[in-house]
Order: structure tokens, then sequence, then C-alpha cells
């Protein structure tokens, strides 16, 4: 059975498929830093979805994967880590 992970926020935009290109998961990355596009302001999110679009190539991404992560407490970036390590076991 296939599972699939979610970001920590219950939200109702689509999820990032496996396939997901670095800059899609940065767009989506920065609706949930921002709170827009049907997002909700989702740091955890946001942060999770930089960090999978930096592995895959996004420059931007690492950028504000940073900066984010300045904004952050330690345990929502831990969480976001964690997010990002599931959905890449899942993924």
């Amino acid at each position: 059975m296939m599972m699939s992970i979610e970001p920590p926020a219950a939200h109702a935009l689509p999820l990032p498929s496996a396939e997901s290109s670095g800059d899609e998961l940065f767009r989506m990355g920065l609706l949930y830093s921002t709170g827009q596009g049907g997002a909700p302001l989702d740091y955890v999110s946001a942060h999770m979805l930089f960090n999978l679009a930096a592995m895959r190539g996004s420059v931007e991404a690492k950028l504000y994967r940073k900066e984010i992560s300045q904004e952050m407490a330690s345990e929502d970036v831990a969480e976001a880590q964690r997010a990002a390590r599931e959905w890449l076991a899942h993924g």
C-alpha cells in the first residue's frame, strides 16, 4: 500500500508528487511561506518544500530555506526536516 505524506498543515493545495521538479517544489514553498494561493501561512511546510526543492537543484530554495529557518524555532526546523525525510522515503 502506498502512503501519502502530507505537509504538516491541513490544506487544500495539491501535494507534491515524487515527480515534482525543484522549481515546482520551490513555488509551493513560496505559497506556504507567504500564505498566498490558498495555502495557510505555514513555515514548517514551507521549509520542508524549500528543502526538497534544494535537493532537486533549486538554488533559490536554498536561500529561502536559510532565510525562513532564521524565523523559526529550532523544533519547527527539526519537524520540517523530519517531514522532508518522510516524504522522500514514501514519495
